[in-house]
């Protein structure tokens, strides 16, 4: 077997990993080209939640690919309803989960940023739901309710809220997601402890 020289044997190694690095799929994919139809209004790129402070600079809402496919699949049972998916948050760098941490240091609604959550894994997300002209359906509180009322089993609400929780919740949950205990809109990747934290 014939060896190629070390310049040779270098440059056929870096052209390698290249080609690999060229190859991998992105950390985040953008809602918009992933999900097009889900409509996005990142509340922590505006001062419209709990904590009345502005986190973001970028709008886009990202998510790990696969997550994101699943939302896909998501998104597109609620269209055969007539309805659709608005995201309130999604990927969530580990910089905005300390701040947070630092306004509500209390793991039932802000995860610790020592151990990261799965917003900074680009794993979960927020969401609600509209009506086909972009509405939003009567939920049980609205987004950053940090009250019993947010529970995703709370009964001291409508019926027509108890009917749209049970539908968010019952097709996030057969395309691959589970709700959180204490708020209804947050809802898990089922695989999200493959995914590393992401800064």
């Amino acid at each position: 077997m014939k060896l190629l020289p070390p310049i040779a044997a270098l440059t056929a190694l870096l052209l390698f990993v290249w080609l690999r690095g060229a190859g991998e799929k992105p950390a985040l994919v953008d809602l918009a080209a992933a999900a097009p139809d889900v409509k996005v209004d990142l509340r922590y790129a505006t001062d419209d939640n709990f904590f009345r402070q502005k986190f973001y600079t970028d709008t886009r809402a990202r998510l790990r690919p696969a997550t994101a496919a699943k939302l896909a699949a998501a998104q597109k049972e609620f269209a055969e309803r007539g309805l659709s998916l608005k995201v309130w948050d999604a990927w969530r760098p580990l910089s905005v989960q300390r701040e947070m941490w630092k306004v509500m240091p209390n793991p039932d609604y802000v995860a610790d940023p020592a151990k990261g959550s799965r917003h900074n894994r680009g794993a979960a997300v927020d969401v609600t739901l509209t009506d086909k002209d972009g509405r939003e359906l009567e939920m049980p509180t609205g987004f950053d309710d940090f009250s019993p009322r947010a529970h995703p089993d709370a009964a001291e609400v409508s019926d027509t809220a108890k009917k749209n929780r049970a539908l968010l919740r019952e097709v996030m949950e057969r395309h691959g997601f589970r709700v959180l205990a204490t708020e209804w809109w947050h809802f898990d990747d089922t695989d999200w402890e493959q995914f590393g934290i992401l800064e």
